[in-house]
């Protein structure tokens, strides 16, 4: 039996297409990484655009992260973070701890970005209960942010089609609208766009009570909303405007820390303010093992510990809390970082990727180009066609288009919907993102012919 006969008749893969359950033929089976690249079954090679999800930072088959995770499961394959220590949880909670800004010291590992924020907002739950205000319950979020899927980061996601028949909180959670000039062409600059966002938080917070509010949570960039940068200063005049009702921030950087952005968290170093909390995971181990958690301020904590603690614990945590095996791994992917110096590389190519990736707005299928960092959006738009059905319907297919044809040029571009993301490996060369564009535009002009020879045969009636 094939992987893919097995596939079909055992597995359930995330935001599955339920109606086309087990009767996949399309997606793509991988064998085996290297560097920036993938090899599929019939052993063509692959860049790997997404960088998985998102994760692959120091890129596949690095021996030295596979050598610390052998050793490491030699001489302590587990250990459990509910009654003993170790030293790889410790080491990395002190390298986290000094790369994290300002006063953020105190780490909480977990098993990924999901977990982490349910443990953060749950912290925070917790903290404001012992400090005396139990009406704060009521969280913000962003619409098309997203922050995970378990029960509560599914809630507080922003991103309504993935909730498709999923119960999430209601009442309590209130999103903001999506920092996305292009969706609001009311505005005529990036200064009053932000301030009307800036307005219309100070209302909702108004409008719940600031005594009401637990914390607002949010990514410095929306990363599977679609790449969206906020206008400048907009991050940090929502730290500046919550901290004065003392209402709690925590930064979601799951995707924008571990050197995507150049730096090992972007919150300070490129947005210019510093939370109570930042999320962290897929790069802390550029995706070999399963690891997250958050890194809180020094500050928060202390209301909440000590002698301020009035007998209570903090009653959450995972088997797989702080793994050695897991820890291990995210120590050697730092150390690489640091040894190839790839946060400097990152900010020194950021400009080449992002200005040639620009090139291909010249496209006809191509509304809008985007990013920071080695964190890219290529928007594609649908030629709206009678009688083909929805924009959305529209928007779909020419993602599913787009992607088939790039993959047979050798690219994996992972639409979501009709955006393209795109976070390679913090390694890849100049040389590899042109690469990486000319396959994209050679993908997407062949799509464009497709939908032009579609176009032809229905004019014709054929």
């Amino acid at each position: 039996m094939s992987v893919r006969d097995r596939f079909n008749q055992h597995l359930l893969h995330p935001w599955a297409d339920l109606p086309n359950l087990g009767k996949d033929r399309e997606t793509p089976e991988l064998q085996r990484g290297e560097g920036v690249y993938v090899y599929d079954e019939k052993g063509h090679q692959l860049l790997d655009g997404p960088g998985g999800m998102w994760c692959m930072q120091v890129g596949y088959g690095r021996s030295e992260v596979a050598n610390a995770v052998a050793q490491q499961a030699e001489t302590l394959s587990y250990a459990s973070a509910f009654s003993v220590i170790h030293g790889p949880e410790a080491e990395l909670a002190e390298r986290i701890a000094r790369a994290a800004p300002g006063d953020l010291n105190r780490v909480f590992f977990t098993t990924g970005g999901s977990t982490a924020v349910d443990a953060a907002l749950r912290f925070c739950q917790m903290a404001n209960n012992i400090k005396g205000h139990p009406n704060r319950k009521h969280i913000l979020a962003r619409k098309q942010g997203y922050h995970g899927s378990t029960y509560l980061s599914a809630s507080v996601s922003g991103k309504e089609r993935d909730k498709s028949a999923m119960d999430t909180v209601k009442g309590t959670v209130h999103f903001l609208s999506a920092p996305h000039q292009g969706n609001h062409p009311e505005f005529d600059s990036e200064a009053a766009f932000c301030d009307f966002l800036i307005d219309e938080l100070a209302e909702v917070v108004n409008r719940v009570g600031p005594e009401n509010i637990m914390c607002m949570i949010a990514e410095p960039i929306l990363g599977s909303g679609g790449v969206i940068v906020p206008p400048a200063n907009y991050n940090a005049r929502c730290r500046t405007l919550l901290q004065a009702h003392d209402i709690l921030y925590i930064a979601d950087e799951v995707v924008t820390g571990f050197g995507r952005l150049g730096h090992w968290f972007a919150s300070e170093a490129v947005f210019g303010f510093v939370p109570d909390i930042i999320i962290f995971a897929k790069g802390v181990t550029s995706g070999y093992l399963p690891l997250g958690g958050f890194v809180i301020s020094e500050a928060l904590m202390s209301q909440v510990a000590g002698d301020n603690a009035d007998d209570n614990i903090f009653s959450t945590g995972y088997t797989w809390s702080a793994n050695p095996v897991s820890c291990a791994a995210a120590l050697a992917v730092w150390d690489i970082i640091e040894a190839e110096k790839l946060l400097d590389h990152v900010q020194q190519l950021s400009g080449y990727f992002l200005a040639a990736l620009k090139t291909l707005e010249t496209l006809p299928l191509v509304r809008e180009v985007r990013g920071k960092g080695l964190m890219a959006a290529v928007e594609l738009q649908a030629p709206i066609l009678a009688g083909n059905g929805s924009q959305l319907d529209l928007d779909y297919a020419l993602g599913n288009l787009v992607d088939e044809c790039c993959y047979q040029q050798g690219l994996i571009v992972r639409p979501l919907i009709n955006v393209c993301v795109l976070s390679p490996p913090l390694i890849i060369s100049k040389s590899q993102v042109d690469e990486l564009v000319t396959k994209m535009r050679t993908g997407i002009e062949v799509a464009q012919e497709q939908i032009a020879e579609g176009q032809a045969q229905l004019a014709a009636g054929t």
